[in-house]
């Protein structure tokens, strides 16, 4: 079973960011290399705070102590772990 996306969780969930991957999601290389320089890698803590209306986008997420606002296909770039 693949791992969930930062896209799947519901909001307050906490994971662990395990890879940065377009997968079948068909994100620009410009986009990955944009989520590692903002602090997505691996190991690192996130938490999804807020969802756009109808629980889309934008979705706010805390990684570290930085919040970020991300798009929908962004989010679903980063695999993450879940307790």
């Amino acid at each position: 079973m693949p791992s969930p996306r930062l896209s799947d969780l519901p909001r307050g969930a906490v994971g662990t960011v395990l890879a940065v991957s377009a997968g079948d999601h068909g994100a620009e290389p410009s986009t990955l290399n944009r989520l590692g320089e903002l602090g997505f890698l691996p190991g690192e803590q996130v938490q999804v705070l807020r969802r756009g209306p109808g629980g889309r986008e934008p979705i706010a997420v805390q990684i570290g102590e930085t919040l970020f606002a991300l798009r929908l296909v962004e989010a679903q770039c980063v695999e993450v772990s879940v307790p």
